[in-house]
C-alpha cells in the first residue's frame, strides 16, 4: 500500500493512469471502505481513496464538522494528484462532499472531473427529510446511526471503539446536516446517480433530481439494497461503474427497475 500524504490511500499506484478515480467515504467510513475496489476496475484506473481526518490512519486527528472549513485543505491535499484526468465517486456524505469539492475547485479555475458518481445521497437542493441527529446524546445518536445498516450492533459491545467511534459520528453528521446548499450552473461533466431499491433514506425520484446538476449526460441506476447496498451490491456497482467509464452517458437514461419509494 502506498499513500501520497496523510489524505489520500492508493493501494495500486500507476506511473500513467488513464484516469485517477477519488473516492470519497460514508459518514465514519474511512479510505477501506474502497480497499477492494482497485481489483475489480480496469487496470489502468488508480483509485485514490480519500482519508479525512479523524478514522483509521489519522484518528488522532480531529475531524471537521463544518463542510466550508473541509473543502480548502481537501482541495489542496488533492491538487498534486489532479494533473491528468480524473473522476470522482462519494457515497452518502461522501457524494455532497465530491460535489461540493469539485464546485469549489471550478470557482478556483482549477480542473474538473471527466465523470460524476453520487451513490446514496439525495441531491443536495432537496432539503433533508430526517430529523438531525449531530446534536443527540451519544446513545441516541448511536441508535439512528445502526438504523442505517451500515454499523455493527455489536459495536456497543466495545466501548473502546465507541469512545473512537462516536465524536467522528457526530462530526461527520454534523458537516451533512449543517450543509447550506448554494445554487451554482450546473456542471460541465457527465453524472451518474446510483441508490438503492429499499434505501428508506433515498427514493427513485430524488436520485433522479441529480439530472439538474448536469448540463452533460446523466444516467441514474438503482440497484438491489438499502441505504448500503456499496457493500451488499459491489460487484453489480463495480461492474456498472466499469461500463460508464468505458462510455459516459450522452444523456438522460434510467434503468427499468421498481421505484424505491
Amino acid at each position: 500500500m502506498s499513500t501520497d500524504n496523510r489524505w489520500v490511500v492508493r493501494r495500486r499506484v500507476l506511473q500513467a493512469p488513464r484516469l485517477r478515480m477519488f473516492c470519497f467515504p460514508y459518514a465514519g467510513g474511512g479510505a477501506s471502505v474502497y480497499r477492494d475496489w482497485p481489483r475489480w476496475l480496469p487496470a489502468d484506473i488508480e483509485v485514490c481513496a480519500v482519508q479525512p481526518p479523524g478514522r483509521e490512519s489519522r484518528l488522532a486527528e480531529p475531524p471537521y464538522a463544518r463542510l466550508p472549513d473541509l473543502l480548502p485543505p481537501l482541495a489542496d491535499a488533492l491538487s498534486g494528484l489532479l494533473d491528468g484526468p480524473f473522476v470522482t465517486f462519494g457515497h452518502s456524505l461522501g457524494g455532497l462532499v465530491s460535489f461540493e469539492l469539485v464546485k469549489y475547485l471550478r470557482r478556483a479555475g482549477g480542473p474538473q472531473p471527466e465523470q460524476m458518481f453520487v451513490s446514496g445521497r439525495r441531491p443536495p437542493h432537496l432539503p433533508g427529510r430526517e430529523r438531525p441527529i449531530h446534536d443527540l446524546p451519544d446513545d441516541d445518536l448511536l441508535t439512528a446511526v445502526l438504523r442505517l445498516n451500515g454499523t455493527s450492533p455489536e459495536i456497543r459491545s466495545h466501548p473502546e471503539l465507541l469512545e473512537l467511534a462516536i465524536p467522528l459520528l457526530r462530526a461527520d453528521f454534523a458537516v451533512s446536516e449543517t450543509y447550506h446548499y448554494t445554487p451554482e450552473p450546473p456542471l460541465e461533466c457527465p453524472l451518474t446517480a446510483f441508490s438503492g431499491l429499499s434505501d428508506p433514506y433515498v427514493t427513485r425520484s430524488e436520485a433522479a433530481s441529480w439530472a439538474s446538476h448536469t448540463r452533460s449526460g446523466f444516467v441514474l441506476r438503482m440497484l438491489p439494497g438499502d441505504h448500503f447496498f456499496l457493500s451488499t451490491a459491489q460487484g453489480q456497482l463495480l461492474a456498472e461503474i466499469t461500463q460508464l467509464l468505458a462510455r459516459p452517458p450522452s444523456g438522460y437514461r434510467a434503468d427499468a427497475s421498481p421505484p424505491a419509494g
